[in-house]
């Protein structure tokens, strides 16, 4: 036996040792080595041909990007850059930039640019993601200030803004973001967040914003907007105007697992305990994924006195959603 894992141990330490061996060879491999094998090669040929043609060189970029050789596509983009400086190409050339890790070179290129194309809102936009992505978020916003100041009635200013604000949990300024955008534009994605906020904050603005944007919805956002004002009503206890919302949504949509949820939230609340079961059945029904559903159809049995169901649906909630901590404390409270 003793020999036997020796032999294994020799054949294992052999076989990592050509693992290695190979990978290492794939490692060494020089950039011009590569360059000259498919699919590359073609490539790589008319570029030694025609060296000033920057097209070539986007080509090539882009296909070495697709097969994950960013630290060599960087040299291609950067060529093409050199060759004839292009927003479109800066933004291609940005891209790979974060993907080799190097965002500071990003961030300059984009200063760069902008400077060249103040008017280009992908450029601000860019440099501002870069920025939150690097933990920057200061310098994110004041990006979209000076944004703002060079175009201030361009609504995507404020909006993204906005959006990246309430990323940061800012929600007042967020508010007020949106509400400039909305004021700009008013239109279904930027007055959809808008509304979404106000609605978090039991805002009573939400109503009369959602009215609008039923009023002139173009983007099939009605049962977004509907499911906003239900769940604003609910919130500020209206519940008769709540029902009457969610049972809207899921005449339109029957399959709109939320609606079904709030609606029976909303009879739990009010003592229904009955009628709101059989909403979170049928809300398991359409969606048996949904933890809230099960959840919440434990809570109307526990309510009704039926606790080994109860502890059933509380298990199949916690089973669907780890972190379900309240699915966890009703299964403690049950098992005392």
């Amino acid at each position: 036996m003793k020999r036997w894992f020796s032999l294994q141990g020799l054949l294992l330490i052999g076989l990592l040792g050509w693992l290695c061996s190979c990978h290492s060879g794939k490692e060494k491999e020089s950039p011009e080595k590569i360059l000259g094998l498919r699919p590359y090669a073609g490539l790589t040929d008319s570029i030694k041909r025609f060296p000033q043609n920057q097209e070539l060189y986007l080509e090539r970029a882009v296909l070495l990007s697709q097969n994950d050789r960013h630290e060599l596509a960087m040299a291609d983009y950067k060529k093409a850059w050199e060759l004839k400086p292009d927003e479109h190409i800066a933004l291609q050339y940005v891209s790979n930039l974060m993907l080799v890790n190097r965002p500071q070179d990003a961030v300059n290129l984009l200063k760069e640019c902008i400077a060249t194309w103040p008017a280009n809102p992908d450029l601000h936009r860019r440099l501002s993601e870069i920025y939150t992505q690097m933990g920057e978020t200061k310098k994110a916003i004041d990006q979209y200030d000076e944004w703002a100041q060079q175009d201030s009635t361009n609504f995507e200013v404020w909006y993204e803004k906005g959006v990246l604000l309430a990323q940061l949990k800012d929600t007042p300024a967020a508010i007020t973001a949106l509400e400039h955008s909305y004021r700009i534009a008013p239109i279904n994605y930027n007055g959809l967040a808008l509304a979404s906020l106000y609605g978090a904050t039991r805002n009573p603005k939400v109503i009369t914003l959602c009215d609008d944007l039923l009023r002139k919805d173009t983007s099939n956002i009605t049962n977004d907007v509907l499911y906003l004002k239900g769940s604003y009503y609910s919130d500020t206890k209206q519940y008769e105007k709540a029902i009457r919302e969610f049972n809207e949504c899921i005449s339109r949509d029957w399959k709109f697992t939320d609606a079904y949820i709030e609606k029976g939230i909303v009879l739990h609340d009010l003592k229904k305990y009955d009628s709101a079961l059989k909403i979170f059945i049928m809300a398991a029904t359409v969606t048996n994924t949904s933890p809230d559903a099960w959840y919440w159809m434990a809570r109307c049995y526990e309510e009704l006195g039926k606790k080994d169901l109860a502890l059933v649906n509380y298990e199949r909630a916690l089973a669907l959603d780890k972190n379900f901590e309240e699915a966890r404390d009703g299964i403690r409270r049950l098992k005392k």
